[in-house]
């Protein structure tokens, strides 16, 4: 660890937004998901769920490739599942809202959303949107305007576009210097964590989940 390092790793710790989250529905291909792990990173968001609702799911550990997620994986902790309840379980553990990207009479510009707040951004695939089943979870929809003749955005570019979105409210506030509910401590703490992996050199790995062992 050479001093350089180290300072990153503080400054990186200290950066991270532990009431912010990405939940990607039914997203299968590993290069949108390798994407939006960068995504995550950059921003300073340390927890995305992925969420299966599909039937068919194996019960297996699933590692995101290197090449797609330019090694975020390493940094980022990526939780698996395929039990709708179970994942808002653990997601409401550390956010009070989930916001998702479903159109509806109710649908809000993402720009009027609050996204200093304590919140799930919930992204469904490019064909089918959010399922029936996890619906009921959100506490918003929100829509990205677009003005072109193909009103659609890749899922990575969307989740993208919203984070970016959040970053421009939170760094406003001043959360990315200090975020009213990360104390030192915590800080120190996956500071050290983040040695850690760094030290093992070890890839973050999927774990799939079928219920609330969280």
């Amino acid at each position: 660890m050479t001093p350089e390092r180290t300072a990153k790793f503080k400054r990186v710790a200290r950066s991270r937004q532990p009431d912010l989250c990405v939940i990607l529905e039914n997203v299968h291909d590993h290069h949108n998901i390798g994407a939006v792990l960068r995504s995550c990173d950059s921003v300073g968001i340390q927890q995305i769920f992925i969420l299966n609702t599909e039937a068919g799911l194996e019960d297996k550990n699933i590692e995101i490739g290197r090449r797609t997620s330019m090694g975020a994986q390493k940094w980022v902790d990526v939780h698996f599942y395929a039990d709708v309840e179970a994942c808002f379980q653990h997601v409401k553990q550390s956010c009070d809202l989930v916001f998702g990207t479903h159109l509806s009479e109710e649908s809000k510009v993402l720009y009027e959303l609050d996204l200093s707040q304590s919140v799930a951004i919930l992204f469904g695939n490019e064909r089918d949107g959010i399922s029936d089943k996890v619906l009921p979870y959100l506490d918003g929809n929100f829509m990205i305007p677009q003005v072109g003749m193909v009103e659609s955005l890749n899922i990575s570019v969307a989740c993208a576009v919203t984070l970016y979105e959040a970053y421009r409210q939170r760094a406003a506030k001043g959360y990315y210097e200090e975020h009213p509910s990360t104390t030192p401590s915590q800080q120190n703490t996956l500071f050290q964590e983040f040695v850690d992996r760094h030290k093992s050199g070890d890839s973050r790995l999927i774990v799939a989940r079928k219920s609330g062992d969280v």
